[in-house]
């Protein structure tokens, strides 16, 4: 990344972080990096890797999306509003954590897996979805992946 995109990125991290009033300190407890080096990403400092940066997405709630494509594919679909705010719950991330550990997956990488497999389900369904609808797909992972 050249110092003009880093920059951008730092400047959007921020962004949403203040968005959704969090303190660098818990997003970088929720995203297993240290505070001074999300400070350094958002002053545009810094040279992250795309781990880093996929943790920190998943940390706010949000997806990091890369792709190499040929033409002109479109972006990834955002993520409801009404997810995002579900997957700041202490049941989602107790149940990514669990998820991560009998997978040996980083947290990061499993948080934004599950919100996007929540995400493409709700999209089937002829309603915005509720909090009640995220807990039943969230139901759902837990039962088809606990012995």
């Amino acid at each position: 990344m050249c110092s003009v995109e880093i920059a951008e990125l730092g400047s959007e991290l921020r962004r949403r972080r203040a968005a959704a009033g969090r303190t660098i300190a818990s997003v970088a407890a929720d995203a297993g990096l240290s505070v001074p080096y999300i400070a350094n990403l958002e002053n545009g400092r810094g040279n992250p890797t795309l781990s880093a940066v996929s943790s920190l997405a998943a940390a706010l709630g949000a997806q990091l999306t890369v792709s190499l494509t040929e033409g002109g594919a479109g972006p990834a679909e955002p993520l409801p509003d009404s997810l995002v705010r579900f997957s700041r719950e202490p049941r989602f991330r107790a149940e990514v954590t669990h998820l991560a550990a009998a997978n040996h997956a980083p947290a990061a990488d499993v948080g934004a897996r599950l919100l996007t497999a929540m995400a493409a389900m709700a999209s089937l369904a002829p309603r915005p979805p509720t909090d009640l609808d995220w807990h039943r797909l969230l139901d759902t992972v837990v039962l088809l992946t606990r012995a």
